[in-house]
């Protein structure tokens, strides 16, 4: 185990002059090609597809300045070119760089974010605030909560919460600071939607940079617990296995060299340590095994403990995206033809423990969240089946 050490929309403007429309909407003389778009239905996270058919191009035409003439309105060219380096925009089902010049008879397909809307609109969504003072908020969030609006989800999240609490309680939404992002108000880190635990929030301008400071010089400390697949053999190790994009599955990530080929993004450091709290053997009729750990990540990357859990083979249960499958009780039960009653119908990981130093008074702080009940009834269940 190498590294271990252990509803479409089809009329967003278009600069050129012809708009974005049906199949066969061509390009005009600004564009300086022949070319014939289709805008393709949105996918599951709300993108729009737009399908680009090259008739016609003229030589040293980069993509990324054709691209940002035909849609600068809504997305900047700097944005634009961050779209192509992350493989949301294909010449012929290929990542290509910003610098890639068009030919004839090439397909671009672009992938683009809905329009965001301009407010945060406050919904009356349940918190579980565990610690609160006039410079940070400390929540334990639930299961099948986004933590900030993006695309295909601009309603429905933690911010939506906050704007609600704080409207009712504090001030306006918008008097929490940002690092620039309008729809991340006073966000600090995020959780996954489906896992659980202790989340911080910044309330003002100090503690949103003394915290990230923390965050960047990895001065703050998380402790997580996860109910994964299989017997892991050793009570203690360290997962030390890079992070990128995974190369066909966008909403992926995956471990895998830092050179970046056959990759398109280039991969980062990600380092996970890891306890054994217990052991559950033989559970149920399937005899199947299960550990519960604690993990203690040590860089932040997007979905790394459960990519890491993958990487060694236990996944995290429940956890489809990176080879957990769900436990059903039918067929803990012995009825293994039939597949319901699942003991936890998401991924069973839970951020437990958050310690920081508070960013006014320089006290150390530590923040715990009790297990979900999902989580804590799953891990009851598997003990109790377990011989």
């Amino acid at each position: 185990m190498a590294a271990c050490r252990q509803n479409g929309r089809s009329s967003r403007r278009s600069r050129s002059s012809s708009p974005r429309g049906g199949s066969g909407a061509t390009g005009g003389a600004n564009d300086g090609l022949d070319a014939v778009e289709t805008p393709i239905a949105p996918d599951a996270d709300g993108l729009e597809h737009l399908r680009i058919d090259i008739r016609r191009a003229l030589p040293g035409r980069r993509i990324d300045k054709y691209l940002a003439g035909r849609v600068g309105k809504d997305v900047s060219r700097t944005a634009l070119q961050q779209y192509i380096r992350e493989g949301n925009v294909t010449v012929n089902g290929q990542v290509v760089k910003p610098s890639y010049q068009i030919r004839t008879a090439d397909v671009i397909d672009l992938m683009l974010p809905p329009i965001k809307p301009q407010e945060i609109p406050p919904e009356p969504i349940p918190l579980d605030i565990v610690y609160e003072d006039e410079h940070i908020l400390g929540i334990n969030k639930q299961a099948g909560l986004i933590v900030h609006p993006a695309r295909g989800n601009w309603t429905g999240t933690l911010v939506n919460a906050l704007a609600y609490y704080f409207q009712k309680n504090w001030r306006d939404i918008k008097d929490l600071p940002t690092t620039g992002e309008v729809f991340r108000p006073g966000i600090v880190h995020r959780l996954d939607r489906d896992t659980t635990g202790i989340l911080l929030i910044a309330k003002t301008e100090l503690a949103l940079w003394r915290l990230g400071r923390q965050f960047e010089l990895r001065k703050i400390h998380k402790t997580y617990t996860a109910i994964v697949h299989g017997l892991i053999e050793r009570d203690e190790d360290i997962i030390d296995a890079p992070i990128g994009k995974h190369p066909k599955i966008r909403e992926k990530y995956s471990v895998h060299r830092k050179t970046g080929r056959p990759y398109p993004v280039t991969t980062k450091e990600a380092i996970t340590r890891y306890k054994v709290l217990r052991r559950m053997r033989g559970v149920g009729k399937t005899q199947a095994d299960f550990t519960l750990l604690e993990l203690y990540p040590q860089t932040g990357r997007t979905h790394q403990l459960r990519v890491h859990a993958g990487y060694i083979g236990h996944p995290i249960v429940g956890d489809r995206m990176y080879g957990g499958g769900p436990i059903y009780r039918t067929q803990l039960q012995g009825r293994g033809d039939e597949a319901a009653d699942p003991l936890i119908g998401r991924q069973a990981l839970h951020a437990r423990m958050i310690e920081f130093v508070h960013p006014r008074s320089g006290k150390k702080m530590v923040l715990e969240a009790p297990w979900a009940d999902d989580f804590a009834r799953a891990l009851d269940e598997l003990q109790r089946m377990s011989s």
